[in-house]
Formats: structure tokens, C-alpha cells, sequence
């Protein structure tokens, strides 16, 4: 009976301390903030991660404080009334400090209360201010514009919005269309221009090619043209030259002798005087006179 009893009594006490233990020590996880509620109030601190003591009538939530990622989907308008789909996500984390403030107001579901919807709310809005065509090339001005307006609404939850991220976005099939059309006829229109400029700098280089062509002949044909000046002033003056010296070795007697030597022995049929030109009388082959028949 005392072995029965002690054995009672040991098996109690164990019983208890294990009670105590649990119910009075707290084991907070790396990463997560021990949110300490008494009867269900929440305290105005947490825990931090190890190994923590307790009132047996206080509770510990978990609420993790790690940068968690979360992906989205939704639809919105552009500004010219093109629909939209959009795929992305979101990093975001909690502040530590200050966990037990948004527990006290929102609760552990904090994202799908409260961060979700604004996220797409604001999304929502800034892709409304862009147009269909604009949006893809803007992708990255558009997350930076979401991230910004989403972590001032967010901070004085204590949530820190790290991140935004458009992955993707996608349009109707017939706007789709549209915009590929749109660029085949701006690459044909493109292509057109460059050809267009090609043949252009074409005949330029062919009016500049024949330009020098030119240039070059009409060179050529001045050198020609100074060198035949100079071929006909250089014999211009060995004639001149040549005249010179023949007039110096001319005299009167040589003169005579060589219109000597050109005389044909005929004499003139008119000599000129005075202004008139009077008939030189040939005797020797005029007729024979009456007298001279007589004799």
C-alpha cells in the first residue's frame, strides 16, 4: 500500500512538473516572433527566437518574420480600354518589433487581408494610366510605381514591402494581332526608308564619282592645253629667234644677188607710179613698121 502511494505521488508530480513545463516555457522557432497574448489580450512585447518562460495562463502565436515571396494574378484596363492580364509577385516581410501591433489589429492572415487586396488594388490603378502599347515597354517603371504607392500604405502596419515584380503581361488575341500587324508595316515601312536611303546614297556617290571624273579630265585637259601654250611659245620664239638672225646676216648686196637669182628674165608688163599703172611697151615683139616692110 505505502509503495502504491509513493508511486501515486511520484507519477503526480511528474505529471505536474511536465503540466508546468508546458505550460509555462515557450519555444520561439529562428525566423518567427513569439506574439504573447494573456486571456487573450495582447502583450506590448514579443519574443524573440530560443527558448522562453511564461505565465501558464499566456499563449505564444507564431508569426514569421522572414522576406517571403507570394505570386499574383489579375486583371486590369489600360487607359484606351484594352483588357489586361497580369502575372507577378510580391516580397515582403514584417517588422519585428512591432508584430504584436499588426496581430492586434489584423491578425496572423494579415496577407490575405489586408496586403493582397490593396496589391491588386493598386495595380490595378497604375495600369490604367498607361495604354496597352506603352505597358510592355514600361514593365519596370510599373512594378517601382506599385512597390512605392503599396509600402506607404503598408508601413504604419509594420510590413515591410521589399519588392513588386510584373513577370508577366498579356493581352487579347485580337489586340495581339493588331499590334503585330502594326509592326510588320512599320518594319516594312522601315525596310522601304532604308532602301530609299540606300539608293539615294547611291546616286550621290555616283553624281560625286562622276564629279571627279570630271574634275579630273577637265585637269588633264588644262595641263594638255598649258602644255601645248607653252610648246607653241617655246617654237614662237626659236622662230623669232631664228628671223632675228636672219635679218642680222641680211645685206644689200645679198639682197640683189638673190633677186638675181630669182629674176625669170622677163620684164614687167606694168610698172606702177604715181598712183597709176601704165603699160610697159614690148618693142622687140610688137609688128614690123611700113618702113621697115620697104626696106
Amino acid at each position: 500500500m505505502k509503495l502504491n502511494k509513493t508511486l501515486i505521488i511520484l507519477i503526480a508530480v511528474v505529471v505536474f512538473g511536465v503540466l508546468i513545463y508546458t505550460t509555462s516555457t515557450s519555444q520561439v522557432p529562428t525566423g518567427y516572433t513569439g506574439i504573447v497574448t494573456t486571456f487573450g489580450r495582447v502583450e506590448d512585447y514579443t519574443l524573440e527566437a530560443g527558448f522562453h518562460f511564461k505565465s501558464p495562463f499566456q499563449n505564444v502565436v507564431m508569426m514569421d518574420n522572414r522576406e517571403q515571396k507570394t505570386s499574383f494574378r489579375t486583371q486590369s484596363f489600360s487607359s484606351d480600354i484594352q483588357q489586361v492580364d497580369i502575372d507577378g509577385s510580391i516580397n515582403f516581410s514584417i517588422n519585428q518589433a512591432t508584430a504584436m501591433n499588426l496581430y492586434r489589429q489584423v491578425g496572423t492572415s494579415y496577407f490575405n487581408t489586408l496586403v493582397m487586396p490593396r496589391l491588386l488594388e493598386n495595380t490595378k490603378a497604375v495600369f490604367s494610366k498607361y495604354t496597352a502599347e506603352n505597358l510592355v515597354a514600361a514593365r519596370e517603371t510599373l512594378s517601382k510605381t506599385i512597390r512605392e504607392q503599396l509600402a506607404g500604405e503598408m508601413e504604419r502596419y509594420g510590413i515591410n514591402i521589399i519588392s513588386v515584380s510584373i513577370e508577366n503581361i498579356d493581352f487579347t488575341d485580337s489586340f495581339t494581332d493588331a499590334v503585330e500587324q502594326k509592326q510588320v508595316a512599320a518594319q516594312k515601312k522601315l525596310q522601304a526608308e532604308i532602301e530609299q536611303e540606300q539608293k539615294t546614297m547611291e546616286t550621290q556617290q555616283q553624281a560625286e564619282r562622276q564629279r571627279i571624273s570630271a574634275e579630273a579630265q577637265a585637269a588633264v585637259k588644262k595641263i594638255e592645253a598649258d602644255a601645248a601654250a607653252y610648246a607653241t611659245r617655246v617654237q614662237a620664239e626659236a622662230e623669232a629667234e631664228a628671223n632675228q638672225k636672219i635679218a642680222a646676216s641680211l645685206t644689200e648686196t645679198l639682197i640683189q644677188w638673190q633677186q638675181a637669182n630669182a629674176w625669170d628674165g622677163k620684164l614687167p608688163t606694168y610698172m606702177g607710179g604715181s598712183g597709176a599703172t601704165l603699160p610697159i611697151l614690148n618693142l622687140q615683139s610688137s609688128p614690123e613698121t611700113p618702113a621697115q616692110q620697104n626696106e
